[in-house]
């Protein structure tokens, strides 16, 4: 259903730019009809798609319709079979050129005509020698041998262009394996993998298009026919038909200067891109401020480039400027929601709130975003189906990301037991549970909170830490199977709910030791005894529920006060100054030295002291120097706050 109403959206979203390009292109393309291109005084004299030499006007003849009249005689006359024979006649003062053999008109020579000359008759010497050369060359591609070398040729140059274009995809393949095998063993050169790879591909596939268009162009060149539509096809190409403002430009200078365009796009995000990588990643700018700064760079010189590179093309911005008015009356008719999702997608993308890869939820909706557009954002749930999610949603409802700031996160897992429960083994039935999953940090502690006595239950509330947000729906299922395994080793019942009903009868009782008596059972009621003098009844631990106990049990406050004042001693840890990269550090020590320390004249275990480590955290007696880190058995720095 997502899908479908996605691609329906998509569709209309396609739809409304058409229309709305369409309303606000017309009266720009109906402005630009009024100037007309140039007429040209010359026109080409040609015989199988070569130029042999330029005509001009002559009376009430233009150049093109002479040019026309001269290239049908010269189609005509090629196409004979008999020798050709040029020769120059002058006749009532004007100078001709025609065929001897045939008697057939090819030409007159006007003064118009008069390039390289000082006559019309030694202007028509020098081009009966082209026409000559030019006709000769038609009867001589005409001929049958010609045409099955030309072939055989046609064939040869398509195999070695197929078998070159065969052997750079083997040799793309080969580098490719190269290029990553170097890169993999030099790990300061693993950022350039995928950049050098890419480029290698498009340098192949750059060969590849040269070639064939090298072999099109030789292969065509051969026969007069090819090479006449060939002629055509860049003679329109090189045409101005196309208006654009004031000025008529031809479709090729079109192409060439959409390739500009794409060109400047390509040249200001790769500029972007290193100004990113080498500059501010750098200096160790946070990844969110990278982005966005990023992004903005490359909007504002896309923006100048496209601007330079219009104006000294020759385009009219004016034009350009009123044809974005109208179309900013277009968008406020008819894309209101576009726009709205759009100005929603540049605010995520500078904001940053969401981030590629982080685990969200938008109302019942929870997954991982994939993709970030200017209208919408794709999000893959856990059944892997891809939602679209309208950008617009994301700013206006309230957005819960696991990922974002700090991708730690915690976990809470109710649990209840039976009122008849030893709550020191519960207890430790749960973190014997928590510490068994690999997943669950030690840092900071799983904890278990008691929170509240039911109506048929002790219910207890486990507290884990796990790294990545997206697993926490499969660890909190592996903790439910370790927690329940737990509870049965310790011998601990998870209740259903229950009532209990209490009669109070004289008679009743009467009848159940009647009864009792009846049976030969003793019916003597033992009385329960309390001590009048305990509050709080006593629990005596032996040693085999030592094992019950934890660290954080062991350590009274009065314990840790003097375990304070051992570390901060002269015999304690090492309490100094310290620099790290460029930055002061004053009265911090290394927390891999202080768990050293306590294994070595505490007798801890090391998780135990790496969990006293915690411990001091949260009672607030120690923290890291910057606040960035739980305590770890790291070279990381740590400070007492009453060194402060």
């Amino acid at each position: 259903m997502y899908r479908s109403q996605a691609r329906q959206n998509h569709y209309r979203f396609i739809f409304l730019i058409i229309l709305t390009l369409l309303i606000s292109f017309v009266p720009y393309l109906s402005l630009a009809q009024v100037p007309e291109p140039q007429i040209s005084h010359k026109a080409p004299v040609m015989l199988d798609g070569q130029v042999i030499f330029e005509v001009g006007n002559f009376g009430i003849f233009s150049a093109q319709e002479r040019a026309k009249k001269i290239n049908q005689a010269l189609r005509d006359t090629v196409k004979s079979s008999d020798s050709i024979t040029i020769e120059v006649v002058e006749v009532d003062n004007q100078v001709t050129i025609r065929d001897s053999s045939s008697k057939r008109h090819l030409l007159t020579i006007t003064q118009a005509d008069i390039i390289s000359a000082a006559t019309p008759y030694n202007q028509a010497i020098i081009w009966k020698k082209r026409l000559k050369k030019a006709l000769e060359k038609g009867q001589r591609e005409r001929a049958s041998i010609y045409k099955t070398k030309a072939l055989f040729t046609t064939i040869l140059v398509i195999f070695i262009t197929i078998t070159l274009h065969i052997g750079l995809r083997f040799f793309r393949r080969f580098s490719y394996r190269k290029i990553n095998n170097l890169l993999s063993s030099q790990p300061r050169f693993q950022s350039w993998n995928k950049f050098l790879i890419r480029w290698e591909k498009l340098t192949v596939l750059v060969l590849q298009i040269i070639i064939w268009i090298f072999t099109l162009f030789y292969t065509t060149n051969l026969f007069p026919q090819t090479r006449s539509w060939l002629y055509w096809l860049f003679y329109w190409l090189n045409s101005p038909s196309v208006s654009l403002g004031n000025k008529f430009y031809s479709p090729l200078e079109i192409v060439f200067l959409l390739s500009l365009t794409l060109a400047v796009w390509f040249v200001v995000r790769f500029l972007t891109n290193s100004f990113k990588y080498y500059v501010l990643r750098q200096i160790g700018t946070e990844q969110a401020i990278q982005e966005i700064i990023a992004v903005f760079i490359q909007y504002v010189l896309t923006f100048l480039a496209l601007i330079i590179l219009w104006q000294s093309w020759g385009l009219d911005l004016g034009a350009l400027a009123i044809a974005a008015s109208v179309l900013g009356v277009g968008i406020g008719f008819g894309l209101q929601n576009i726009v709205n999702n759009f100005i929603s997608g540049l605010i995520i993308t500078f904001e940053r709130p969401i981030k590629i890869g982080d685990l969200i939820k938008v109302g019942e909706l929870i997954g991982t975003v994939k993709n970030i557009g200017f209208r919408s954002t794709e999000i893959a749930t856990q059944d892997r189906i891809t939602i679209i999610i309208p950008n617009s949603q994301l700013l206006e409802n309230q957005v819960i990301n696991w990922n974002h700031g700090d991708s730690i996160s915690r976990l809470r897992i109710r649990i209840g037991v039976s009122y008849s429960s030893d709550i020191r083994k519960v207890k430790t039935a749960l973190l014997h549970a928590a510490k068994n999953h690999s997943e669950v940090l030690r840092t900071p502690r799983p904890q278990v909170w008691f929170q509240e006595f039911a109506d048929s239950s002790l219910n207890f509330e486990l507290l884990v830490w796990i790294k990545e947000p997206k697993k926490q729906f499969r660890i909190k299922s592996d903790l439910n199977y370790l927690i329940a395994a737990s509870l049965r080793q310790y011998n601990i019942e998870i209740p259903f709910p229950q009532r209990d009903l209490n009669f109070s009868s004289p008679k009743l009782e009467q009848l159940l030791i009647a009864w009792l008596s009846y049976q030969g059972i003793n019916p003597a009621i033992s009385e329960i005894t309390h001590d009048s003098n305990s509050k709080i009844p006593k629990i005596k631990t032996s040693k085999s529920e030592d094992f019950f106990i934890t660290i954080e049990d062991k350590l009274t406050e009065e314990d840790l006060e003097q375990l304070v004042v051992k570390m901060r001693s002269a015999d304690g840890l090492d309490i100094s100054d310290r620099n790290y990269y460029l930055n002061f550090f004053p009265a911090c020590f290394i927390g891999s030295e202080a768990v050293e320390w306590l294994v070595q004249n505490q007798n801890y275990q090391r998780e135990e002291a790496i969990e006293i480590g915690q411990i001091l955290i949260e009672k607030g007696i120690i923290h890291h120097v910057t606040d960035d880190h739980s305590f770890k058995d790291a070279y990381l720095f740590y400070r007492f706050y009453v060194d402060e």
